[in-house]
């Protein structure tokens, strides 16, 4: 009874810290996940109030989608780049900021201000800078690469949305990384100037090993928002043009809402979660075996 009593009194404790979280963690994150999942075995047309199951067949027809798989090709193109420019990029503006350089506060205050920007109005933004500013700038000084707009063209449109997230995302990383060199102990730094290292080999040897945690956090992050981008697809290039920048996330959404095919398109939301999770849970593990203690 001592044991039941002492049992209820520790769960109504828990409940009362945890249980709000609880419930809205539930009801906004696992109860609408499961659903989803129930939804890629239906042919429901997101409308209708019948939920037909349907079996695996959305799945083979994930399969046999080849806009799909291409809209993932580019998506793993626009990913690869997006990640190693922005983590290269954060990791010096870092590294740099941490040097004893007048007025950096105010550098890192600037260069984290792109991240507070949503993703619908920075790709207004761009698409007005990229349509109209640098066409301008382009013409004006003969510059034949800014003498047409970059979102007309097949080719380069793509880098603009690469350029965008660099601009977006470098800022937010940079914070992370600062806080990765600060926390570098300084005693071993001195111990390696008194033995006679120069930077490079304090920055190659030591610096950078001890700093994998940071790297950890950057990589999956950047990982995670490059794969489920949206907002600034559409807003920038809207999957144009004639279809060349149409990442994955868009493909699903289209292939959901406007194609009112929301079997097929569960279907294809829940293959991207799961290629997306392999990726990211195969980072961590071998990032996780880079870790060194100081």
């Amino acid at each position: 009874m001592i044991g039941e009593k002492g049992f209820w009194n520790r769960l109504r404790v828990r409940l009362l810290f945890t249980g709000p979280t609880l419930f809205a963690f539930l009801t906004v994150m696992i109860i609408p996940f499961i659903y989803g999942i129930y939804l890629t075995f239906t042919s429901w047309d997101g409308i209708s109030v019948a939920h037909p199951l349907v079996g695996f067949k959305n799945y083979g027809s994930v399969f046999a989608d080849s806009e799909f798989w291409s809209s993932f090709g580019l998506t793993l193109k626009y990913v690869l780049f997006t990640v190693v420019l922005t983590n290269v990029l954060a990791f010096l503006l870092a590294y740099a900021l941490t040097k004893s350089v007048k007025g950096q506060n105010v550098f890192r205050a600037g260069f984290f201000m792109p991240n507070l920007v949503g993703g619908i109005v920075l790709g207004f933004i761009w698409q007005f800078i990229f349509n109209n500013v640098l066409v301008y700038l382009g013409q004006k000084a003969s510059i034949g690469i800014f003498s047409a707009s970059w979102l007309a063209d097949p080719d380069k449109a793509f880098w603009t949305l690469v350029i965008v997230t660099i601009w977006q995302y470098a800022g937010y990383m940079m914070v992370i990384y600062v806080a990765g060199l600060t926390g570098v102990p300084a005693d071993i730094q001195e111990a390696a100037s008194i033995d006679g290292a120069n930077s490079w080999q304090k920055l190659i040897r030591m610096t950078i090993p001890m700093m994998v945690p940071s790297f950890i956090v950057c990589l999956f992050l950047s990982l995670q928002r490059g794969f489920m981008v949206y907002d600034l697809n559409l807003t920038l290039t809207k999957g144009g043009p004639f279809g060349s920048t149409q990442l994955v996330s868009m493909h699903v959404y289209q292939k959901a809402f406007l194609s009112r095919d929301y079997g097929v398109g569960q279907a294809e939301a829940f293959v991207l979660f799961l290629l997306v999770a392999v990726i990211t849970l195969l980072q961590v593990y071998f990032s996780k075996k880079m870790e060194v203690e100081a």
